[in-house]
């Protein structure tokens, strides 16, 4: 059986959650009030701490609007608030590595192929210094996650691409905190950062080269690379 440990939340991550999940279910929609603080602490019967570090944390997902003096509603509809429920479920979930990893083989495959047909002189610039400071890490002995965080970024402005680089925007945060994370596992092993360094180059000398099919498969053989090794070390067959 496939057991996990229980893990204690929050009180104000699970009103995020419910009132999330109330927007996803259409029984908040935008527009909608919501109740008043105090209403909000007898519903829940919790602290009125709990309730505002819940609507603060709401309000930075973008989920609600405070307006001074009215009180708290749910947004209006735009492409915010379609990217919100990813952005609330990313912030709720701490354990979720390798299914990161899959979301990101979805965009970032794509992501990178778009990047080489469409990227200009600039974006081709913005990788090459990512790949740059990738490469003063490596040999200063340093995990180097920002840097790669900076390049796959790069990848997804170079697509042109609103929403793509609203949702990379979105997993911005989750992804750094997952690089900084993988990366220190990877990094166990002694030639795995040279290897990540020159898969990083592959990636980029294709985008550079305009070749959307080479730029496509360099970034699925990365992300691939990274995902058997996390499963391996979370012993995940």
């Amino acid at each position: 059986m496939n057991l996990k440990p229980i893990k204690t939340r929050k009180i104000y991550e699970q009103i995020v959650d419910q009132v999330g999940h109330l927007v996803a279910e259409g029984q908040l929609k935008p527009g909608d009030r919501l109740p008043s603080e105090r209403e909000l602490v007898e519903r829940f019967q919790v602290s009125r701490a709990s309730i505002r570090e819940a609507i603060s944390a709401l309000e930075m997902m973008g989920l609600i609007e405070v307006r001074s003096g009215e009180g708290t509603y749910i947004r209006q509809v735009n492409i915010e608030s379609v990217i919100t429920p990813l952005a609330w479920m990313l912030f709720i979930e701490t354990d979720s590595d390798l299914e990161l990893y899959e979301a990101r083989k979805i965009l970032e495959v794509q992501a990178a192929g778009l990047a080489a047909e469409r990227a200009d002189d600039d974006e081709i610039k913005d990788l090459y210094e990512a790949l740059e400071i990738m490469r003063m890490d490596l040999e200063n002995h340093r995990l180097g996650e920002d840097a790669d965080h900076q390049f796959h970024y790069s990848i997804a402005r170079a697509t042109h691409n609103k929403i793509l680089i609203r949702l990379m925007n979105t997993l911005s945060d989750t992804m750094q905190k997952s690089l900084k994370s993988s990366r220190s596992r990877l990094y166990e092993r002694g030639d795995t950062p040279k290897k990540l360094y020159d898969e990083h180059c592959k990636i980029y000398e294709a985008i550079k080269n305009h070749d959307a099919e080479k730029a496509q498969k360099f970034m699925l053989d990365h992300l691939l690379g990274v995902e058997r090794h996390l499963a391996k070390y979370l012993n995940i067959d």
